[in-house]
């Protein structure tokens, strides 16, 4: 690592406190010795799953609304981080609750930050297979319909507007990845 590029944290304040993010404003001594301030927002992380049925090729989705950005999303399935909560359980959690689906099988593939420049979220992805259904449990203001997509329309919608979502084009790339690896066809 550069220490030529480290910035060192002067002073952080809190600015707001919410049920999914925090906000605070540092102040920051920069490389070179000048000072700036740094807009943070906190939050618990998530997961993302990928629900993979491996008789069928398919890929278990949900598409639901999405407020901030005002559009409908084909997703795959994700959520918040409970406190304290391992990854591995939430996406056991999420992955019940979004398409009603419970795995014998679930791999930690890989994780990422969304957006680190302003953001300290990662999410952890998580390959499920060995699926059997069970009953979806929604959260009271989830709606959330369930899509089952063949992996030969995956790789032709992949980089595609149908699928938009940052977390599901990480995650489809990952299984593509993985399947490549383990020569799964």
């Amino acid at each position: 690592m550069s220490k030529s590029l480290i910035e060192k944290k002067l002073s952080s304040t809190a600015i707001y406190e919410g049920r999914i993010v925090n906000l605070r404003l540092d102040d920051v001594k920069l490389p070179d010795n000048n000072e700036a301030k740094r807009e943070i927002v906190e939050h618990a992380g998530g997961v993302s799953v990928i629900p993979y049925l491996t008789a069928s090729k398919e890929v278990i989705m949900v598409r639901q609304f999405r407020n901030p950005i005002d559009e409908v999303l084909l997703e795959l399935p994700a959520g918040l981080l409970e406190m304290n909560e391992d990854p591995q359980n939430g996406a056991r959690r999420e992955l019940e609750e979004e398409t009603g689906y419970k795995t014998g099988d679930l791999k930690r593939i890989g994780s990422f930050y969304t957006s680190p420049g302003f953001c300290d979220e990662e999410i952890h992805l998580y390959l499920a297979q060995d699926l059997t259904k069970h009953v979806q449990k929604t959260d009271g203001d989830e709606f959330i319909e369930i899509v089952k997509m063949p992996l030969s329309d995956i790789k032709q919608k992949l980089y595609t507007p149908e699928i938009s979502d940052a977390k599901t084009v990480i995650g489809l790339q990952y299984l593509l990845k993985y399947l490549e690896q383990n020569n799964i066809k």
